[in-house]
């Protein structure tokens, strides 16, 4: 039992940590549609700042790999736990939509994440390491901005954060559950904040993608 509820108090706190960095990753992107500039002096910092390559990334690489790990051990131990019976119950009564599929939505957004990291990390990894291009502190808002000329990519992004809101939904309250927040007075503020950040941090991901397709030249 100690060792179940360890590993969901780990589970809890990679989820607190890439909640952080959605929200600091939507908010970075989202000075691509106030600035032009701006955005490519941010990016620049970040793509060349030390403690930023080679510490946080590798953090933060390894949060993404343990959450996802984490959450499918413990979702095929919670249903080898339950009774047999239990499947034969409406799922939908105790429970809602979001916190049955869990592990559906989130191989969703990792599918997805996959396909950004390809677009953007493994581009930067060439340009830099590979291909040895000199600095160009000016080449991140028409990177950013070519990569949603498509709108089959618009399209498979638009999608996979709408299942990342759906992952959000359950995860963010589910995360202070894990961790023993839970208090009759704050749990509803607790779910409250949930469903907003749930849909206004995708809801920024998916505004950035448009933006940057309709105001294709």
């Amino acid at each position: 039992m100690s060792s179940s509820i360890a590993k969901k108090i780990a589970m809890a706190l990679s989820g607190f940590f890439l909640l952080v960095f959605l929200l600091q990753h939507m908010s970075i992107n989202m000075i691509s549609v106030l600035s032009e500039e701006g955005f490519n002096e941010v990016s620049h910092f970040m793509g060349y700042n030390p403690l930023v390559q080679f510490a946080l990334q590798p953090i933060l690489m390894f949060g993404v790999i343990f959450h996802l790990g984490m959450g499918i051990k413990l979702e095929l131990e919670n249903r080898a736990a339950r009774p047999v019976k239990y499947a034969m119950n409406k799922g939908g009564a105790n429970s809602t939509w979001m916190s049955r599929n869990m592990i559906i939505t989130g191989i969703m957004v990792m599918l997805f994440l996959g396909l950004h990291l390809y677009d953007f990390w493994v581009h930067e990894m060439t340009v830099k390491y590979v291909e040895f291009q000199p600095e160009n502190p000016t080449r991140y808002w028409e990177e950013l901005h070519a990569k949603f000329e498509s709108p089959v990519r618009v399209g498979i992004y638009v999608l996979s954060f709408i299942f990342l809101a759906l992952h959000l939904m359950h995860g963010f309250q589910s995360a202070f559950q894990s961790v023993g927040f839970n208090h009759r007075k704050y749990t509803p503020v607790i779910k409250k904040l949930s469903n907003i950040y749930a849909v206004a941090v995708p809801r920024g991901f998916i505004f950035i993608a448009v933006y940057h397709f309709i105001t294709q030249s």
